[in-house]
């Protein structure tokens, strides 16, 4: 009987030891349902019910991370393939800045072909 008390103290303190070095971690804005000194207080009082609380409730989810609003999945072309490469929140802005880009180009190609025509007026 003393063998199992032991091995579920045991079991119980490398739970504990585990979740609050995970609690330490983990990144403030990972942690869900609650802020990360309340987690780190429940694990330390409360080590078995806490340590299961925060491996439930509280521990980032694992799987892929949605992009934020700025952010576009990275392309299969490695010159692009930068975490956090910033992207057009609003099509529609994008676009106009296009549009603009575009003018700007062709009144440039425009002025480019004057100045050689008149400084090479056999063309």
């Amino acid at each position: 009987m003393i063998d199992v008390e032991a091995g579920f103290a045991l079991l119980t303190l490398a739970l504990f030891v585990y979740c609050v070095i995970n609690v330490i971690q983990t990144p403030e804005g990972a942690i869900r349902n609650l802020p990360k000194v309340v987690w780190l207080l429940i694990v330390l009082f409360f080590p078995l019910v806490g340590s299961v609380a925060w491996l439930i409730a509280g521990r980032p989810e694992g799987g892929p991370r949605r992009p934020a609003a700025y952010e576009r999945p990275a392309p299969t072309y490695p010159e692009y393939d930068r975490p956090g490469r910033a992207a057009a929140a609003d099509p529609a802005k994008d676009e106009e800045f296009l549009r603009q880009v575009r003018e700007r180009a062709e009144q440039q190609r425009r002025a480019y072909e004057q100045r050689n025509r008149e400084t090479d007026p056999e063309q």
